[in-house]
């Protein structure tokens, strides 16, 4: 799974990237970013921990979600089309939104308005999808003169539905798409086709503050976006502290319950469909990620592919079952430890041992 970040100059995108990443880029003297960075997002879940524990494993491996840092949005790089080419690939996008005054901090159009910059960043964003359509409605016409292909004709009706769509400027993520429709924009750059976070990074003293409108919030969670708050100062001070101790004194002083890059990372994970299965094989305790309503076989997949192949049975341990009963061996005694076959739907926190054949 991939991740790519956006956001207008001056937002705080490399100090949230690096808190994110742990790859710093924004430090004393940094270059402005004129190619895609890339980091790996480590996910933060207690719930491993416990599984660790429970398994005595020796060795912990959480999920991680690579991460690209996007050049700043300048009309240039949007128009040149290379902000596209570069976020093809990416699974979901994160809107880094500037939502803090200081004076010192230039802001291109001025002053910082986050529902502008939103609905800004986001017309952009339909734009280049209506450039796109454009120029691939002419190709196909052009084509479809010399020879009728009854596929390209699908395509083309399918794309003149996407256009309306984009020219109501609503996304394209609302439309109900079947799956021959997907395979045939698969390969296609849609960035508002994509999950979308907007992270709204607001000032030291901003935590609890309403920092956009209930019904500007509203029109957008409509249109399939999710928002979180993070304030990448304090994350940021916060991460320089060395003990535990250190950390619990400063967050509870700002009142505040728990890192936001933790949450961060959990609405990642809504965002892009996703849960979390944990294996605890030998000495390691991992977690795995898989796309929500995923069956027994595809998690098996997720480890290797071999194992998805050769799928013979699951052996399932609950993750309520593991903490309340204190171990494997006491769901085991309790008649909570499960088989289950290849139309298993694997649920969030699912603790499993694949068996599987050659």
């Amino acid at each position: 799974m991939k991740i790519g970040i956006i956001g207008l100059p001056q937002v705080g995108k490399k100090l949230i990237f690096g808190l994110l990443t742990g790859k710093d880029v924004s430090g004393e003297g940094a270059e402005p970013i004129k190619e895609p960075v890339h980091g790996i997002v480590t996910v933060k879940d207690s719930r491993l921990d416990r599984v660790v524990s429970a398994y005595t494993s020796k060795k912990k491996t959480p999920a991680r979600i690579e991460t690209v840092l996007m050049p700043k949005l300048e009309k240039d790089y949007i128009k040149s089309g290379r902000l596209f080419e570069h976020l093809e690939d990416a699974d979901a996008l994160c809107h880094i939104v500037r939502a803090f005054a200081d004076d010192t901090v230039y802001h291109a159009e001025g002053s910082p308005d986050a529902a502008r910059d939103i609905d800004s960043v986001n017309a952009e964003l339909i734009l280049g999808d209506l450039m796109f359509i454009e120029k691939r409605l002419e190709k196909i016409d052009r084509e479809s003169t010399k020879k009728p292909d009854k596929r390209q004709q699908e395509e083309k009706a399918l794309l003149l539905r996407f256009k309306q769509q984009l020219e109501g400027e609503m996304p394209l993520r609302l439309l109900e798409l079947k799956e021959a429709e997907r395979k045939i924009v698969a390969s296609y750059p849609f960035m508002t086709l994509k999950p979308s976070l907007i992270a709204l990074n607001a000032g030291e003293g901003d935590a609890d503050k309403q920092l956009l409108s209930e019904d500007f919030i509203r029109k957008y969670e409509r249109q399939g976006a999710y928002f979180t708050r993070i304030s990448a100062k304090i994350e940021y001070e916060l991460s320089r502290l060395d003990s535990e101790k250190e950390k619990n004194d400063f967050l509870r002083e700002l009142g505040i319950k728990e890192p936001a890059i933790g949450r961060f990372t959990r609405i990642l994970y809504e965002a892009l469909g996703l849960i979390s299965f944990f294996t605890a094989a030998g000495n390691e305790a991992r977690a795995w990620m898989i796309k929500k309503g995923s069956t027994a076989p595809e998690a098996a997949g997720a480890i290797h592919s071999d194992m998805q192949k050769g799928f013979i049975r699951a052996e399932v341990v609950k993750y309520d079952d593991l903490t309340k009963l204190g171990g494997e061996a006491k769901v085991k005694e309790a008649g909570r430890f499960m088989i289950k076959g290849k139309d298993y739907i694997v649920a969030d926190g699912d603790i499993l041992n694949i068996r599987f054949g050659a």
